[in-house]
């Protein structure tokens, strides 16, 4: 039987959760019925919603138990305030008590609300905390990224603390949004308007290339389904002082080898990509294909 591909950036957060997780396995926490929305967006009289953008709960994922958290883009472009943020705290408390196969991340999010600026930015640091403690405790912690919003701000530096980051073209990654890179260096330094120069530098393909994406997936839920398995099949990395000198090392050795690439396209090229102007083009299995040709040829 052939299954329906199901575009994972189009899906809401629930229809994410349902198409990775076993069917009848979900068990959400904190349901919008319970009506756990924001106060600070209510004294504002700007929209709430009862689950304030967020879905967290239990499921499991080939039999396997697992923890989750999906960020809702739809809702204030997923960004955190301190309700959404103390539901994922939670979350990653629970894990240490529960001790599920992994913890699951569904990145979809600008970054801090605005309206909630000190309470969101005080619940990144908390999710960090969250997730080095999961590590530390053998829990992996793996994040999904490809909706509308990306990861941007504070969930793009979680994401980066995770031991997998699985992206889709469509996804991007990136401390700072284009248009907040737009509004405070201007539009000559970067155009957010342009959006194959912001998917050059911020999507999935050229994270990949850089090695800041583990895994580069379709545009289909069931892809990200089989990419977490495979995630999860994988050994642990040792988390040492020897191994952290050494991820250390390869950051520098990467930005010394593209120390004057300000574009995708070069880094494309420095990679081995012979044209890298039809990058953007490729079906994701040839591209994978060809950064790991470029791989093993010494290119990076």
């Amino acid at each position: 039987m052939t299954l329906r591909r199901v575009s994972y950036f189009e899906a809401s957060a629930r229809a994410r959760v349902a198409g990775l997780m076993d069917p009848g396995s979900v068990l959400e926490w904190c349901p919008p019925q319970q009506r756990h929305s924001s106060p600070h967006l209510a004294l504002l009289d700007a929209p709430v919603a009862f689950d304030d953008g967020v879905m967290v709960g239990s499921a499991r994922l080939d039999g396997m138990p697992l923890l989750f958290a999906a960020q809702e883009g739809r809702f204030n472009g997923g960004a955190v305030g301190e309700v959404h943020g103390a539901k994922i705290c939670g979350l990653l408390r629970r894990a240490l008590r529960e001790r599920p196969r992994a913890v699951l991340l569904l990145v979809d999010s600008g970054g801090v609300r605005l309206h909630e600026a000190n309470a969101g930015l005080i619940a990144i640091s908390e999710i960090m905390r969250g997730v080095l403690a999961a590590q530390a405790a053998g829990i992996p912690v793996i994040a999904l990224i490809g909706g509308s919003c990306g990861a941007f701000g504070g969930m793009g530096i979680v994401s980066r603390l995770c031991d997998a980051l699985i992206m889709s073209e469509e996804g991007r990654l990136g401390l700072s949004g284009p248009e907040v890179i737009e509004t405070v260096q201007g539009v000559e330094e970067f155009d957010s308007r342009d959006r194959a120069l912001v998917w050059r530098v911020t999507g999935g393909k050229l994270r990949r290339a850089l090695g800041e994406a583990s895994d580069l997936v379709g545009d289909d839920v069931g892809a990200f389904r089989a990419a977490t398995l495979a995630a999860l099949a994988r050994p642990s990395e040792v988390r040492d002082l020897e191994r952290l000198l050494a991820n250390q090392q390869a950051l520098e050795t990467r930005r010394q080898h593209f120390a004057e690439a300000r574009d995708g396209l070069e880094i494309w090229r420095a990679c081995g990509f012979a044209e890298p102007e039809a990058v953007p083009m490729l079906a994701v299995d040839d591209f994978n294909r060809q950064l790991a040709a470029g791989q093993a040829g010494g290119s990076i």
